[in-house]
């Protein structure tokens, strides 16, 4: 018995030494990394995917794994608990996150920088016929502010209010993520919905692309001044420029707002090193999969896009690159 008790006892620590070791110092051990993404509508999911299959293929003893989940807050949730080493996350959600505010509001994560990722585009979506051309006109209409759990609907909730609306009174509000928003517009459910992501998105693009509707991106940059006042100057103006998406025949006026990949502050050092400078020098190969990780430059790794602590090993690479934090 007392054999079988060591022989258990010496599993158990096998096992927890595997699972700890992208937190702790056992980084050279076969590390399974779960990559927290988003919708499968959107730019996290399939660029998260993507970045699963790089650190698999170039980091020996690394299996790394997309999942798919709510977006942003979620993703900071699952940072937080340790069920996912990795996450693509919005910088605003972020920021909530680390001072335990709002959706974390008691419960705050020991979140980090790894890498700024790509600027993240708020998308205020419509068709003809609607009657919605502007954001006053939101006003009694039925619209989707994003999935819960999910940065977008952090954000979409700040446009509302910038712009003068009422989230709860002011409309009849759903909850759908892109996709389903998409479906949902299509089959006239709704007149409206938000969405935070890159360009393109694919569901929005499918939108375009169906026959007898024509999109409508509705301006909303003059809320940013508004929204920076309140929210520690996190957001910017944007365009989504004309053609973006099937029949779009304009620019499109917008809010602004980073992407960035995160981990938990009890990330290894140098797991945390190896993952950055792999995204970093196979940027082209995650390109192949979504046009924005173009953005994912040396260039863009600055304080300024990214209020969160940096982890030490993201900062000891950017350092080698000799990038000024």
């Amino acid at each position: 018995m007392k054999r079988k008790g060591l022989v258990i006892c010496a599993l158990a620590m096998g096992a927890a030494a595997m699972a700890g070791a992208a937190f702790g110092q056992g980084a050279n051990q076969a590390l399974n990394i779960a990559i927290a993404t988003g919708g499968t509508g959107g730019v996290y999911y399939p660029l998260g995917g993507g970045m699963a299959n790089v650190l698999s293929k170039y980091l020996p003893g690394v299996q790394a794994t997309a999942r798919v989940t709510g977006g942003s807050v979620d993703n900071l949730k699952l940072i937080g608990s340790q069920q996912s080493e990795v996450a693509l996350v919005m910088v605003d959600a972020a920021l909530d996150a680390l001072k335990g505010e709002d959706k974390f509001k008691g419960s705050p994560v020991e979140v980090r920088t790894l890498m700024v990722l790509y600027p993240n585009r708020m998308h205020v979506v419509s068709i003809e016929g609607t009657g919605v051309e502007k954001m006053a006109d939101l006003k009694g209409k039925r619209v989707s502010t994003g999935s819960p759990g999910s940065a977008t609907e952090v954000m979409a909730f700040r446009v509302i209010e910038a712009a003068g609306l009422d989230k709860d009174k002011d409309m009849r509000r759903e909850r759908l993520g892109v996709a389903e928003s998409v479906n949902a517009l299509k089959d006239r459910k709704i007149d409206a919905f938000f969405w935070v992501g890159g360009l393109p998105t694919a569901a929005v693009t499918d939108l375009g692309a169906t026959p007898n509707v024509k999109i409508k991106l509705i301006d909303h940059a003059d809320t940013v001044d508004k929204m920076n006042a309140k929210y520690n100057n996190l957001y910017s103006t944007g365009v989504i420029p004309a053609k973006t998406y099937p029949g779009q025949d304009k620019d499109n006026a917008i809010a602004v707002v980073q992407n960035i990949l995160v981990a938990n502050a009890k990330m290894a050092d140098k797991v945390a090193y190896d993952i950055v400078k792999t995204f970093i020098e196979k940027r082209d190969e995650l390109a192949i999969v979504h046009a924005e990780a173009k953005n994912i430059t040396l260039e863009n790794q600055s304080l300024k896009n990214s209020p969160i602590p940096w982890h030490p090993g993201a900062l000891k690479y950017f350092a080698e690159q000799g990038v000024k934090m």
